[in-house]
């Protein structure tokens, strides 16, 4: 299945946000790409555009193909409470970005590599689907095998200094993590506004 595999500074700075991470070159070309530069101008955006630009950041963030993303978001719809927030619950609780928030792996595309090729287990049960969403009390283990641990190492050593989210709790010694509970919107500190995405599918 194809994925975006372009320059992703050039998205970060379309944005305006650190799409993939943190970048050096998002802070020191702060504006838009282009042949303009900082002074480039813009025309104000209709709120369609504005819209369908949140959820772009929301696809690219989450390493998502729009199919992938519509089917999340009806899943979204179909359960109860604040479809925006729900839509963000389920994205974050992906494996393969809990993998990442757990700094298991320093990227969401390195994390959704570890758990395709069967390094992961939940529960102590292999899982190799990226979109299998994580429920409270869950334990995450990385797999037992000389090269899933060598892996996971050298990841773990990226990501020694990045503070892993409230909701979950990591040990890193053994290789594990667990979901303490579901996040909240604001543990979730979204880089978008939710809402318009609802908006712009309910078109």
């Amino acid at each position: 299945m194809g994925r975006y595999t372009g320059p992703k500074t050039r998205v970060s700075r379309r944005y305006g946000v650190p799409l993939f991470g943190f970048s050096k070159a998002l802070e020191r070309k702060n504006y838009p790409p282009g042949m303009h530069g900082p002074r480039g101008s813009r025309r104000k955006q209709s709120e369609y555009a504005i819209a369908l630009g949140e959820k772009q950041k929301l696809r690219y963030q989450y390493g998502l193909l729009e199919r992938q993303f519509r089917r999340i978001f009806e899943k979204a719809l179909q359960k109860r409470g604040v479809t925006g927030e729900t839509l963000l619950q389920l994205l974050e609780t992906r494996i393969d970005n809990v993998v990442y928030r757990l700094g298991l792996a320093n990227t969401r595309s390195a994390a959704r590599q570890l758990v395709s090729h069967g390094h992961v287990l939940v529960n102590g049960r292999g899982v190799n689907v990226a979109s299998y969403n994580v429920k409270a009390g869950d334990e995450i283990t990385i797999k037992d095998k000389p090269k899933s641990r060598q892996l996971v190492l050298r990841n773990l050593d990226l990501t020694q200094i990045v503070p892993v989210p409230d909701w979950l709790t990591v040990d890193r010694d053994a290789l594990s993590g667990k979901v303490a509970r579901i996040p909240s919107r604001e543990e979730m500190q979204p880089i978008v506004n939710e809402q318009l995405i609802v908006e712009l599918y309910s078109r």
